[in-house]
Formats: C-alpha cells, structure tokens, sequence
C-alpha cells in the first residue's frame, strides 16, 4: 500500500510566551523570554525560584467550571489548545467521520500538581483516607486525549505516549504513521505539561538539572553558551491537527505544511545524560531523512533540543556534524527552548508548531541570551544568536530527547499541492 500524504490543517497554543498561536509566533520572532519569578507557590527557599509560566491563563474560556474542577492543569492546556486547533482546522462537525478522527498526545509527568496535591493533604491529616474521587483521573497522562476526544465525539485512535521530553514527538510520529497507513484521516496531536510546582522545580533541582540564575532569569536559558547552567522549566502545549491530503482538499482545508519523515532511537546509555558520541541522535535523525526520502542537503533548518544544559548541548552539535556534513555550515540551527524554558513532554508539540510557523512566514526563530559561543562548539556553524533570520525555508527538522535515551526528530515540508 502507498502511504499517504500526511498535512497540518489546524493549530493551538497555550505558551509562555502567549496563550494563541499569534502570540506565540510573535514572541518567538521577536526574541521573547517567558522566564519569570515563580508564581505557583512559595519559591524562596528553593535554588531555581524562576521558570517559563503560562500567563494570564484562563481555563473558564474553554471548559465549564464544573468540568474544569475535574481536571488537572496540564488537562486545561490539552482541552485549549485543541479547540484552537479544530477552530483553526474549520471542520464541519456535523459531517466529519469522527469514527476516522483521533487523539494522540504526549505528557512526559502527567498531573504532578493533583499528585502533589493529594499526597501532601494525607500527610497532614490523621492518616483517614480521604481522597478527591477525581484523583486519579487528574493525575494520569492518558486522560488529556480522553477530555478531548469526549467532548468532541472523536472515536478513532486514543492514548497519550509518555518517553520523557520526546513524548509529544513520539505522539506527532504515531499520529503521522496512522494517517499515512490509513488508520485514519484526521488527528489531533501534540502535547501538554504542567510541572512548575514544588515537587517539579525540588526534583529537577536535586538531580542539578536547572538552571540556578535567579538574579538573571531573563537571560538564564541559553543554550550554546560557554556560561550555560541547566534549563529552564516551561509550561503549557501545542496542537496540531494532522489530516490525510486528498481528504484536507476535498474540504477547502487551508494547509500550513506538510509533515514527510520522523525518526526514533534509543541511547542505551544512561538514565539522564546523552550519549558522548551523541549515537541515538545521528540514528534518529538519519531514520528520519530516510523515511522522509530525502537527502541531508535538503534541511534548512534545525530546532535543536537545545536544552541549554553543559553535558547535552554538545552532544547534539557533534550529532548535526556528523549526519549533515558539509551542509551543517549552511542551515540555520536554533533552539527554542531559550525563550519558551523546556515543556518536558509537551516541547516536542510547540517545537513542531515552530517549524510550521519558520515554513509559514520563510523566517528562523533566534537561540536567545547566546552571548559568548561555546569553546567545544565550531564558531562557524550557525545558531542564528540572538536575532530571527530570514531566509528560504523548505524542509525543516525537529529533535526532541529525553531521559531514558529516548531520542525523536521530525521533518516538515513547505507544503506543495
């Protein structure tokens, strides 16, 4: 059987650098940084007391208030960045097959604030089981493509992957695999997180994984720089509604791009840090330009996983030498993840909403606060610092890895009839 073209007719976002698409393209175009002081709770005796918070974030506008007290925040952000999407995607719901619609998400903690929560209020009572009914529900990662998929009757394909920061990357290439096999014509992908809490910022500061710049926020993720620290913690998700070409044309969609490859590997390394050789990341990405069909020379632009972290961000780079040779002086690169923090399972999703967006407007987001260049890294590769760059855009790839050695990359395509 040919597989089918698979293309992106709709798109959400709940960011921290804006709670719409909008929003978000123009933080990222303009260099934003989404780092904050903590608001969540209580910061001041933790190392890291910032982190890339949703703002002004209203759950009221997407779910009834009954409804929303049922559901963790990172569900919040999964059930609005879906209605963007299908707003967006402007299907007819009275005549879309949902028998042949979807939900595939990716959440890498899940409800770690219900978690927390519930945990901490047993503690301090006298030992009397009384737990919310809705415990459960709220804390498991599955359940955010559940929320949507009820409210909207969507009856195909339904579970949420969970490999640590690969998760929603992990979610896209299911989603694309089901679609382009004929499993089914539409869904929704992508992914959410909600971890700015005190078990989330306690836990990645024990295992030194955050940046501690408190008297720099703004400028504390930085990948590539010779004075990087750790990441930043983000929060939010992104949605991308994946449908089957002949089926997008045959309703008028309006298409941003099209989605042709990806590709996974494993480190079998070790449980946090990446591979030194950067292996799982060369055999990711160059089973992504297989699968895409595609030479290396084709990509214009890399989003890093760029993390801003000193072990990982390297690694990386000597991957991107390695597979594209050459061609690695004459893409652009750039990282994300230094103006939104890093949404854990969830960055996979507003990573690939940027590569939409780079196709869209020809434009190359910046890698922010890249102030001195580090050492180890070639000075001749470029990492767009600083400043977006214009240029021509056809091909786009998308990495995304996690704790485990799980490693992900997508490719997008300028979409041609």
């Amino acid at each position: 059987m040919n597989p089918r073209r698979v293309v992106i007719t709709g798109l959400g976002a709940v960011t921290p650098l804006g709670n719409s698409v909008e929003q978000y393209w123009q933080g990222l175009s303009k260099g934003v940084s989404g780092a904050v002081p903590i608001t969540r709770f209580d910061a001041s005796k933790f190392k890291t007391r910032f982190a890339c918070e949703v703002k002004d974030f209203d759950a009221k506008q997407y779910i009834e208030h009954k409804e929303a007290r049922k559901m963790d925040i990172f569900q919040h952000y999964a059930m609005a960045v879906a209605e963007q999407a299908i707003l967006d995607a402007g299907f007819n719901m009275e005549t879309l097959n949902k028998r042949r619609v979807g939900v595939i998400w990716g959440s890498g903690i899940g409800g770690l604030r219900s978690l927390q929560m519930e945990v901490v209020d047993f503690a301090k009572g006298d030992g009397t089981p009384r737990f919310n009914p809705f415990f459960i529900p709220k804390m498991i990662a599955d359940l955010a493509p559940g929320h949507i998929s009820i409210k909207y009757g969507f009856l195909g394909p339904n579970y949420t992957t969970v490999s640590a920061c690969a998760s929603a990357n992990n979610a896209i290439i299911d989603a694309f695999n089901y679609i382009r096999w004929g499993k089914a014509n539409v869904i929704l992908t992508g992914g959410s997180e909600a971890a700015v809490t005190e078990a989330g910022i306690g836990g990645f500061n024990a295992n030194k994984a955050l940046s501690e710049r408190n008297d720099g926020y703004e400028t504390a993720s930085r990948p590539y720089d010779k004075d990087r620290d750790g990441f930043v913690l983000g929060e939010g998700g992104a949605c991308l509604i994946l449908e089957e070409y002949e089926h997008a044309m045959k309703r008028g969609a309006k298409i941003y791009a099209e989605m042709v490859g990806g590709g996974f590997s494993s480190d079998a390394h070790h449980i946090t840090a990446p591979h030194p050789e950067g292996i799982g990341v060369i055999y990711c990405m160059e089973d992504a330009l297989e699968d895409a069909g595609i030479t290396p020379d084709k990509i214009d632009y890399i989003n890093t996983h760029g993390t801003s972290t000193p072990i990982g961000d390297p690694q990386e780079v000597i991957a991107v030498q390695k597979v594209f040779g050459d061609h690695a002086y004459k893409l652009n690169m750039s990282s994300t993840k230094s103006m939104t923090g890093h949404l854990l399972g969830a960055a996979g999703a507003v990573e690939a909403l940027a590569c939409v967006l780079a196709i869209q407007n020809q434009l190359v987001p910046p890698t922010i606060n890249l102030f001195e260049l580090d050492s180890q890294l070639d000075s001749k590769l470029n990492f767009t610092a600083n400043q977006a760059q214009a240029r021509k855009i056809d091909y786009v790839l998308s990495n995304d890895f996690g704790f485990g050695g799980h490693n992900t990359s997508l490719i997008f395509k300028k979409f041609e009839g």
